[in-house]
């Protein structure tokens, strides 16, 4: 079936978690795993998930930053399915998202030195690290790109 995004509910958090595990070690840290459990409580901004043959395969948001930017929030596919163009298909949704709104003139997001490449694809341009930012050996990127207006 065609992979189908839409909002997020609360029921769908089991799932997501879900999703966070399956990424562990090699794109997220064990660590991070509470943090993503309360932001799923209360998702700050728009939050989505990706649906494809009645489960839930995909999940990230975009919010507003202190500064005004829109910033990417928690986006991740299922490890088995990394390459099945699911993770082109979130950050395109959350762009367009972005950009119909108005409301921006560039999105933010971190990202590790692993997934940089991915979003450069997109536009996104490497604005500064963090040496393990996130965890031991993961460092933390931040990425940049300009909205179309």
């Amino acid at each position: 079936m065609t992979p189908v995004i839409r909002t997020y509910r609360g029921k769908d958090k089991a799932d997501c978690l879900a999703l966070f595990d399956s990424n562990v070690p090699d794109f997220f840290d064990a660590s991070e795993r509470d943090m993503f459990a309360g932001f799923l409580d209360a998702p700050q901004g728009e939050y989505f998930v990706i649906e494809q043959d009645g489960r839930i395969c995909g999940c990230g948001g975009i919010a507003r930053e202190d500064r005004g930017q829109a910033r990417f929030t928690w986006g991740m596919v299922d490890n088995s399915l990394h390459g099945a163009g699911l993770g082109r298909l979130l950050a395109e949704h959350r762009l367009q998202v972005i950009e119909q709104s108005g409301d921006y003139s560039e999105a933010e997001l971190f990202t590790t030195h692993r997934v940089a490449p991915f979003f450069a694809k997109f536009g996104f341009e490497i604005r500064g690290v963090e040496k393990d930012g996130f965890a031991p050996g993961m460092d933390k990127v931040q990425m940049i790109r300009p909205v179309a207006g």
